[in-house]
């Protein structure tokens, strides 16, 4: 198939690129801004028939999105709006499990009530309201994929938890700051099972709209920071923090649906997860000591 991917030079989208052709799909790089109706429309229509569309560019900050919540939603709600009015037969969109919010249950299905609490999740939300509405028109199969916490892969953003504490390995980050005692459980994943769930939602796109979780390995902050310790064979100096008030104790993906389609995790165990981003960790510290 060929597909056309918007945010294909960002993290996740270069994997995806990369993925897709492995896959023997033709991976077409949208270089447009989204924002834009004209470029948008232009985007697709200049590369000619296009199978599908997979939906990565976005403004994906968390505290950022609270400081600016209306470009939250200019970009990842007015993009997809965009780029659904004359899309392909096939649309996958890049969501959160942010939506899910503080949901109270450990393991997370994709029938949960979504409540998110902050600018980023909502506007995902939006946009994954504004996918299901075009796809039960019948113009578009659509399926949204709800990304836990993407890493690994010389992954640069310090927010994300792993990439963070590798940096403070590395002595590129001072410390850790750790919220509580640490105990808080989150589902890991790398950057490159995510992308093979991509090319997984895009072979199997049909009628209608679909969410499906991405999830992979459940860790804790201390599991976290104990690997790190381990394979890096650094320390990582922490500074603790005062919980955050409601703090989500436990959040695990529910993948069933996800694994039904074929869809498995094969480079997502913790410690091995953590020694490919110290990989990509050292190598960016020896090139930039050159």
């Amino acid at each position: 198939m060929r597909v056309l991917v918007t945010g294909a030079t960002g993290y996740v989208g270069r994997v995806v690129m990369a993925e897709l052709l492995a896959a023997g799909h033709t991976a077409l790089p949208f270089t447009g801004d989204v924002r834009s109706r004209d470029e948008s429309r232009d985007g697709l229509a200049g590369f000619g028939d296009v199978d599908a569309v997979v939906h990565l560019a976005a403004v994906a900050r968390v505290r950022e999105s609270f400081d600016d919540p209306v470009r939250y939603y200019d970009v990842n709600v007015g993009g997809t709006v965009n780029l659904l009015r004359s899309p392909p037969p096939r649309f996958v969109l890049a969501s959160t499990a942010g939506v899910y919010g503080s949901t109270g249950v450990a393991v997370v299905g994709e029938d949960c009530p979504r409540a998110p609490v902050n600018p980023y999740a909502a506007s995902k939300a939006a946009a994954e309201d504004v996918l299901a509405w075009a796809a039960a028109t019948g113009r578009v199969g659509a399926v949204a994929l709800r990304l836990f916490n993407v890493a690994g892969g010389g992954d640069r953003d310090d927010t994300r938890v792993i990439t963070k504490a590798c940096g403070v390995a590395a002595g590129r980050v001072p410390s850790m700051e750790v919220f509580g005692d640490g105990s808080a459980v989150r589902d890991f994943v790398h950057v490159r099972d995510v992308a093979r769930a991509f090319v997984t939602a895009v072979e199997h796109c049909g009628e209608g709209y679909a969410a499906l979780n991405v999830g992979a390995t459940p860790a804790s902050v201390a599991d976290v920071l104990e690997a790190v310790e381990r394979v890096t064979g650094r320390p990582v100096p922490v500074v603790r923090r005062a919980a955050h008030p409601g703090e989500v104790r436990e959040q695990r993906a529910d993948t069933t649906r996800l694994r039904a389609l074929g869809w498995r995790p094969v480079c997502s165990d913790l410690d091995a997860l953590i020694g490919d981003q110290w990989a990509a960790e050292k190598w960016a510290a020896e090139k930039s000591a050159e």
